[in-house]
Formats: structure tokens, C-alpha cells, sequence
């Protein structure tokens, strides 16, 4: 399938929907994330949104641990693999 940013976008939701309903603790980690860019199959989330509430929303520590219960959902709603940074 071939994937863009506005696919992306478009079905967001769906990928959250996912991710959610086989692990809460990864949704609670990505839910806020803005989708920033995807070039070369790489997705760039920006979570300066999240930042904005404090610590309270912070889960930067975490993340890693939980992109490949992210990439898995992507996979299944796209079917193509994605990898996943963060906007610095």
C-alpha cells in the first residue's frame, strides 16, 4: 500500500483505536502525539503539545519501550512497516 502523510492522518485514529485495545499503556504513551512528517517510510511525531501540560503528559522516558506496539498497529492498518522518530 502506498502510504503519505495525509493517509496517515486520515486514519489516525484508527491506528489509536488499535493500539488501544491491545495495550493501553502504549496508547496513553502516543496519543497525543501530532504527526510532524513521513518521508522513506520514516514517521516523525512531534509531542510538543504533550509537553505543554508538564510532567503530567511527559512520557519521553517510556516511549521507546512501547514504538514497537506503535509500528505493529501502522503495520496492520497500512501494511508496510514504518519506523518511528521524534521531533527534537
Amino acid at each position: 500500500m502506498d502510504t503519505d502523510l495525509a493517509s496517515l492522518r486520515s486514519r489516525w485514529n484508527e491506528v489509536l483505536d488499535l493500539l488501544e485495545s491491545r495495550d493501553r499503556i502504549a496508547w496513553l504513551v502516543f496519543f497525543d502525539a501530532r504527526l510532524a512528517s513521513f518521508e522513506n517510510n520514516v514517521l516523525t511525531l512531534d509531542f510538543s503539545d504533550a509537553r505543554k501540560f508538564a510532567a503530567s503528559h511527559e512520557y519521553e522516558a517510556v516511549r521507546p519501550k512501547h514504538k514497537n506496539s506503535l509500528t505493529s498497529a501502522i503495520k496492520e492498518i497500512f501494511e508496510s512497516e514504518v519506523l518511528i522518530e521524534e521531533l527534537q
